[in-house]
């Protein structure tokens, strides 16, 4: 039994006319002899009727009594009611099919509610099923925990589920379709000549979405790349082969891609840097600094440590709990509101000389700041003002000649 998932996020099952397009692809892999596992999200964003924060929403409220066992159970109903409505369409269209919810599909998790991590998959009753039916339809972002309470696995959870199945059934490929043509060099709303992207490895798409690109969750591609499950992000509205997410490259399975030295610029908007100095003749400023932090439930990131210091950034939202609770220590803070987070990704840049260089001169011959950089073997990262985010952006894709396509990179020196 050859098996493809195919995953429609909330903007693809919104409404008739979405479905009627996402019901295109499902007939087109059966047609092609596949039997399709059909994993969808909950029906639209926040102000549709069964949209996961629509649901949310019901408990804000005035105060909220429930627990997060019980907001599980409420967050579960947005799938189960678009997989059962989707499911309806299919059989309308002579489709044989049938749905399951996240649990009767396999999923086993911890008990960590709104956040569960899947740690086991049991597909006995979707493979029978799949014996009966061409498609399957499953509700994403939930399972349960071992003693069958239901759990939902964060934001992003449908993607996950989509990977997860994958995965354990060893499936030929899965299909993430959404609302764009595939992953783009750089946000198309900011970055004036960005453009889709064939084929990427999963390390720089999951850089890129840890960075930003909201196109598909890095669980998701961390789970694929651990099973080399190729991935297709693909646009639900038309028939575009997408972006390919893989170790391969398309014309020869079992070889690498070739490697740009840059392959994306994503963002992350609103952080506010953070600077603390270590009191005289304290030590351990840094493990003091992050363990307060981490009390508050504040995250961190854009680190950089020095002997008498520490730089990182927080979100826009917590930045005055930071700054209270480093005062509350004896600190004096210094700290720049109104910063982003520009990040350079490509597998190709590790051991390639000038690229930092090249960063460094498209940001200064367009008058932007750095405040901040880091690097790793893949990704560079440098912080400026909110202010200059779209021109640091549009500065740093032309540098890298992305709006090119991958053979005309090699044509270009660094």
């Amino acid at each position: 039994m050859k098996i493809v998932v195919q995953k429609f996020g909330g903007t693809s099952v919104k409404d008739e006319e979405s479905r009627r397009h996402a019901l295109r692809h499902i007939k087109n892999a059966i047609a092609d002899g596949y039997k399709t596992i059909v994993v969808v999200s909950a029906m639209g964003r926040k102000g549709d009727p069964y949209a996961t924060d629509t649901l949310l929403s019901l408990v804000q409220s005035g105060e909220a009594l429930i627990n997060k066992r019980e907001t599980d159970l409420l967050l579960s109903c947005g799938e189960v009611i678009s997989s059962v409505v989707f499911t309806n369409m299919l059989r309308q269209e002579g489709i044989s099919a049938t749905s399951l919810t996240g649990a009767q599909a396999g999923f086993r998790t911890n008990n960590d509610h709104t956040n569960a991590k899947i740690i086991d998959m049991k597909c006995a009753r979707l493979l029978s099923e799949l014996e009966h039916h061409d498609a399957v339809v499953v509700a994403g972002f939930q399972g349960a925990a071992k003693n069958g309470d239901v759990t939902t696995i964060g934001r992003g959870g449908s993607d996950t589920s989509a990977a997860a199945l994958g995965a354990a059934l060893n499936s030929e490929w899965i299909d993430i379709f959404t609302d764009v043509e595939g992953i783009m060099t750089a946000d198309p709303r900011i970055a004036e000549k960005a453009r889709p992207l064939s084929v990427v490895t999963y390390t720089e798409v999951c850089n890129m979405a840890y960075q930003g690109a909201k196109v598909i969750h890095p669980r998701a591609v961390e789970i694929a790349m651990q099973s080399k499950i190729p991935i297709r992000i693909r646009s639900t509205y038309s028939d575009s082969p997408g972006t390919l997410v893989t170790t391969i490259n398309r014309n020869s399975r079992g070889t690498d891609i070739k490697e740009r030295p840059v392959t994306g610029i994503a963002h992350v908007p609103n952080v506010t840097q953070i600077k603390v100095v270590a009191k005289k003749d304290q030590y351990n400023l840094q493990s003091e600094v992050f363990k307060a932090m981490a009390n508050e439930g504040i995250s961190v990131d854009f680190i950089n440590i020095y002997p008498n210091g520490v730089t990182y950034t927080v979100t826009e939202e917590m930045t005055e709990r930071a700054i209270s609770v480093l005062k509350d220590l004896g600190h004096e803070p210094n700290f720049e509101k109104a910063c982003a987070k520009v990040s350079v990704v490509g597998a190709g840049m590790q051991g390639v000389p000038g690229v930092a260089s090249k960063i460094v001169t498209a940001l200064s011959e367009q008058g932007i700041r750095i405040l901040q950089s880091a690097d790793s073997h893949t990704t560079i990262w440098v912080l400026v003002k909110q202010a200059d985010l779209a021109k640091a952006v549009n500065a740093l894709h032309g540098a890298f000649h992305l709006e090119k396509d991958a053979a005309e990179y090699e044509k270009k020196d660094l």
